[in-house]
């Protein structure tokens, strides 16, 4: 592959790498907004729950009444009879034919308001399930992120501090290296300069103990008078 065909693939990884970044960013914002979108929905359900289990329980109270109204006329319809009434006997029957109809009516409306209250309960509980498993997810893929970041900028200074204190050590390398030089040279001079001047011999000398001493008076008058 040529320079400009690696620049290229290059390059494109890069918009790739980017791209997904953004593309990963706006997916927690969706996820969040889907989430409260969500929320939202299920506020309705079990609003429509409520409202089922309500049409259910008047239904049901119905149902109890006309029980009780079928029970009673069935009553009458028997002491009619008895009384030898046929015409009252007749029409509390069909009374209680009419009662008897509208019971299976309402019964039936009963079953079928427990059947939807009873999978809609379902429904709303997974949905409920699994949107507090997402939300859980999008919380631990929120706080590792931020983990993350923390943990990349805390290396980042570390490398930078790691950095700086190379660059201080080397600096203080050099100033000691400098100051030794300039010792050396110290030193280098003051002995050239005891070499010019012949001290260093006559140092040499007294501290053999051969020459330099100081002389007496006694010996330099000796001295003199042996002229």
């Amino acid at each position: 592959m040529s320079v400009w065909g690696k620049l290229i693939t290059a390059f494109k990884g890069g918009v790739t790498e980017v791209a997904e970044t953004v593309a990963d960013s706006q997916a927690l914002r969706i996820l969040d907004q889907e989430i409260r979108e969500a929320k939202e929905e299920l506020r309705k359900s079990d609003f429509a729950l409520t409202q089922i289990m309500a049409k259910r329980k008047l239904a049901e109270q119905k149902v109890t009444s006309l029980t009780s109204s079928t029970t009673d006329y069935e009553a009458h319809a028997r002491a009619a009879a008895t009384k030898g009434d046929q015409a009252l006997a007749l029409d509390c029957a069909k009374k209680v034919s009419e009662l008897r109809d509208q019971l299976q009516s309402e019964q039936t409306l009963v079953d079928q308001f427990v059947a939807s209250e009873s999978n809609l309960r379902k429904n709303i509980s997974a949905a409920k399930t699994n949107l507090q498993r997402m939300e859980q997810q999008v919380d631990m893929v929120k706080a590792t992120e931020s983990v993350q970041k923390a943990q990349v900028s805390v290396s980042s200074r570390h490398m930078g501090a790691n950095n700086k204190m190379k660059t201080a050590a080397e600096s203080l390398t050099r100033i000691q290296d400098r100051q030794k030089l300039r010792q050396a040279e110290f030193e280098a001079a003051a002995e050239l300069a005891s070499d010019e001047s012949g001290d260093d011999l006559q140092k040499r000398l007294r501290d053999a103990g051969i020459a330099g001493a100081s002389t007496s008076a006694e010996d330099e008058l000796a001295r003199i008078l042996g002229k």
